[in-house]
């Protein structure tokens, strides 16, 4: 396949920036460059920010209620993506949007804690923390506790793979699907073919994701956790049904899809759609990449289908 025009149009420009390599700059630093390309606002019905209190400190989140009004709704808990580094609920604010209007459902973003000032496991336990206050206090979010999801992209889609595997091992809280956008799945897994393939020049860079899990994990030994690789767990019978989306030029493509297919495998319903000629990050994106939108309407629809069945 060749690159999608508008996929190939926003890497030309990218690379006519010239702006250094993520891996050279500070955290701070590439937390101010990350910028993604945005269009106009797109309205909701209500927007509020607030904190749930979590074990180790208050985890601030962005709520997104529907235009349509109604007294319950089911709710997407939202992790964003950005290597547990960088990224924020702001970064993420038009995705959360578009999730919330296409499924017609409450969307809480969750500003989880980043690395290194917070490496593993803090990302999980505020993720985590969220959905299991969510669920036990759902009257204050007018949200329906049978009918709560999970989603991310990227970091995000990795932590709530966790955290739905968490949930089971737990027996609580309860899941009902959850929302994989091109995730990080086996972090300490051998070089799959895309990684290889797509390591340079594609957005997502080899160096990029080294930094990020430097910054994010204490020591070699992490990658071979399951909280940090849920490609590792053993046993994911009875995992709520999944949307895995993955993109063709993405160094990540191959180990989401293998998460895919080890759900399939095990009798989870998986669907895993692949969006051929773009890049990791095209549903932040959507601004300028079609297939962006698209992505997101097709999640709002898997999403509908099993808050709404």
């Amino acid at each position: 396949m060749t690159l999608d025009p508008q996929t190939k149009f926003v890497l030309d420009q990218l690379a006519a920036a010239g702006a250094p390599p993520m891996e050279t700059l500070s955290p701070e630093q590439a937390r101010a460059a990350f910028i993604m390309p945005r269009g106009a606002i797109e309205p909701v019905g209500k927007v509020e920010d607030r904190t749930v209190p979590g074990p180790e400190s208050d985890i601030p989140v962005r709520i997104y209620y529907p235009m349509e009004t109604q007294d319950t709704y089911p709710a997407l808990v939202f992790f964003h993506g950005g290597g547990w580094v960088i990224g924020n609920i702001d970064s993420h604010d038009d995705v959360c949007r578009a999730l919330t209007n296409h499924a017609n459902c409450v969307t809480i973003s969750v500003d989880y804690r980043l690395a290194p000032e917070h490496k593993f496991p803090a990302a999980v336990v505020d993720s985590y923390s969220a959905v299991q206050y969510v669920y036990d206090h759902a009257e204050e979010f007018q949200v329906d506790r049978t009918r709560i999801a999970v989603g991310g992209d990227s970091a995000g889609g990795n932590l709530a793979a966790v955290v739905t595997n968490l949930s089971k091992d737990r027996k609580a809280p309860e899941i009902c699907f959850q929302l994989l956008l091109y995730p990080s799945t086996n972090v300490g897994g051998k070089a799959t073919v895309s990684m290889k393939e797509n390591s340079e020049g594609y957005f997502l860079t080899k160096g990029t994701m080294e930094w990020f899990r430097e910054c994010y994990l204490n020591s070699e030994e992490d990658k071979q956790n399951p909280l940090v690789s849920p490609y590792l767990y053993e046993d994911v019978n009875g995992l709520p049904p999944a949307l895995v989306i993955t993109a063709e030029y993405d160094p990540l493509r191959d180990e989401g899809e293998a998460y895919a297919k080890k759900l399939a495998d095990a009798g989870v319903e998986v669907e895993a759609v692949r969006y051929a000629g773009t890049i990791h990050g095209f549903i932040s994106m959507s601004a300028v990449i079609n297939q962006g939108k698209d992505a997101l309407e097709k999640a709002g629809i898997a999403l509908k289908r099993a808050f709404y069945k």
